[in-house]
């Protein structure tokens, strides 16, 4: 069986539906939800699926082991869900190509600091793009960088708004992510 914790900064939606996803499955479960605020609705969310969570400080992730030590005693892999915060280097040592992260645009478009959430649709929205979409991919050391997995991507009509936008990344988030890590862990066991 193979564990998997999820990192997340806020709401929890996209984490939910993965442990939706894995409650079933014999061959991987959700261990853990760490979230790096103490208020985050996520956290809620962990208790109310019964999924075991806890919260961290700055300190705890970037001065420490505590956390790296929580990961390696729960995960063999490491999913970011709407996580901001950039991994630490003894995070990604000890999980080399095992943390993978969604961002809501067709990267290498909209990426980097600050491009997350709102702000990414805002700024395809500002620039007329014609089309946006997810990009699932590896974790590296820079914010967005990391090897690509999996690219979805939607039509952005002259009549979308932000909101508009962030509806349709949501549908392809839930769509999409958990049978994506679903597939890269039954392949790289």
């Amino acid at each position: 069986m193979k564990r998997v914790v999820i990192l997340a900064s806020g709401s929890g939606s996209n984490a939910e539906n993965i442990v939706k996803h894995f409650e079933k499955s014999q061959l991987v479960t959700v261990t853990k939800i760490l979230s790096n605020k103490k208020d985050a609705m996520v956290l809620e969310r962990a208790n109310r699926l019964n999924i075991s969570s806890m919260s961290f400080n700055r300190a705890d992730f970037y001065e420490s082991e505590a956390v790296l030590d929580v990961l390696k005693q729960n995960a063999d892999y490491i999913i970011l869900a709407g996580f901001l915060w950039k991994i630490p280097q003894n995070v990604l040592d000890a999980f080399p190509n095992k943390i993978i992260n969604i961002h809501p645009a067709l990267l290498p478009k909209y990426g980097g600091k600050g491009m997350y959430g709102m702000h990414v649709h805002e700024a395809v929205v500002a620039n007329k793009e014609k089309e946006s979409g997810i990009t699932i991919h590896y974790v590296n050391e820079n914010y967005d960088e990391g090897a690509i997995i999996f690219q979805n991507s939607f039509e952005v009509l002259p009549s979308d708004t932000v909101n508009d936008v962030a509806a349709k990344i949501h549908e392809l988030e839930y769509a999409h992510f958990p049978e994506v890590i679903e597939k890269v862990i039954l392949q790289n066991g």
